[in-house]
């Protein structure tokens, strides 16, 4: 095994442990320290994963030569984190939702693109194939012209009274349903059609949290024409688990899709695609891209791969910090339009 990139993990909580799995796996790198402040993990990792470990980011660039660094850290602590990366010249890879403010992920964007280090974002939807084969056929024209669309996340995830306890329970560690879930339903949209021009109708509602949004819904608008709708909902005991929902309607049909399967309605034949007028189904198996290593999801695999890829062979991202960044630009103008319509209501 040729071990050639030196990666670093800062922050072992479960996204951390995923990505050390996955990178480890990597033929051409491995997975050399980690930072945390567990004194338990880290012991547990040194003595069975055989790694060098850190309470901190600080003493692991300090002491290890790095080529990448891994950023699985609550948000707010992540611009001092990605300021030590920049000056230590090391290419980065971060959990969404990244950083906390669009002014924080356009400055991180421009330095690090400046710098010429690879920069990538963990939205992981853009790695799961269904996603990508419904932006495939949209911008190839597949259903017409794109004229709505509706993005969509349910989870069981808060259906009680949390407390105050836990990462969720505050937007600084990344909790609440905007950041958490909206922004990957945001992403999806960002991701197909680019970032909305503005937004309206914006509402973020309380269910059982008591400092954080559970249910998030707007309209989100584009200057020619295209609009949408966002719905997310946390505290959804209908749902098993976590569940994007994707529709675009356009002007010679509409898909829907989600992380598993695809519905597409057509009003005149495809035979390049093999699809016929009206209704017409394909399922992941069907487009699935086989990767080395499985853990959770295929996407999971394959945005990591991609990360080291994008650092050995200069290939471009598929979620740059740039990327990131317009998706808060996104998530500032919801807060902002919430604020206002309930200033409104009060007034």
């Amino acid at each position: 095994m040729n071990n050639s990139l030196r990666l670093g993990i800062v922050g072992t909580g479960r996204m951390g442990i995923t990505h050390f799995s996955i990178a480890n796996a990597h033929d051409d790198a491995a997975v050399v320290a980690v930072a945390d402040p567990s004194k338990l993990v880290t012991t547990m990792l040194g003595k069975y994963a055989k790694v060098s470990t850190y309470k901190d980011y600080k003493a692991l660039l300090k002491q290890e030569q790095l080529d990448a660094v891994m950023v699985c850290t609550p948000p707010a602590l992540n611009p001092d984190i990605l300021d030590a990366l920049l000056e230590a010249q090391v290419h980065a890879f971060v959990e969404k939702p990244f950083v906390l403010s669009a002014a924080d992920g356009r400055r991180f964007a421009e330095s690090f693109d400046a710098a010429g280090l690879v920069n990538q974002v963990g939205y992981v939807n853009r790695w799961n194939d269904m996603f990508t084969k419904a932006k495939n056929f949209v911008e190839e024209g597949l259903i017409g012209k794109p004229l709505r669309f509706r993005s969509e996340m349910f989870s069981p995830t808060i259906i009680r009274d949390p407390g105050d306890a836990g990462w969720r329970a505050t937007h600084a560690n990344g909790g609440g349903a905007v950041y958490e879930m909206a922004s990957h339903a945001l992403d999806l949209i960002n991701y197909f059609f680019g970032a909305p021009d503005s937004v309206g109708g914006t509402s973020l509602t309380k269910v059982f949290s008591k400092q954080v949004e559970d249910v998030v819904s707007s309209s989100l608008f584009y200057d020619e024409g295209l609009a949408g709708t966002i719905y997310v909902n946390w505290s959804d005991a209908s749902y098993r688990k976590p569940t994007n929902k994707f529709e675009v309607f356009g002007d010679a049909g509409k898909l829907q899709v989600d992380q598993h399967g695809m519905k597409i309605f057509l009003t005149t034949s495809n035979e390049r695609h093999g699809l016929k007028a009206g209704w017409n189904q394909l399922y992941i198996t069907d487009v699935f891209s086989a990767v080395p290593f499985y853990v959770r999801g295929l996407e999971y695999s394959a945005q990591i791969y991609d990360f080291i890829a994008s650092i050995q062979e200069g290939n471009p991202v598929r979620c740059s910090f740039a990327d990131a960044a317009a998706n808060l630009e996104v998530i500032d103008r919801l807060f902002a339009d919430d604020a206002a319509l309930r200033a409104g209501a009060v007034a």
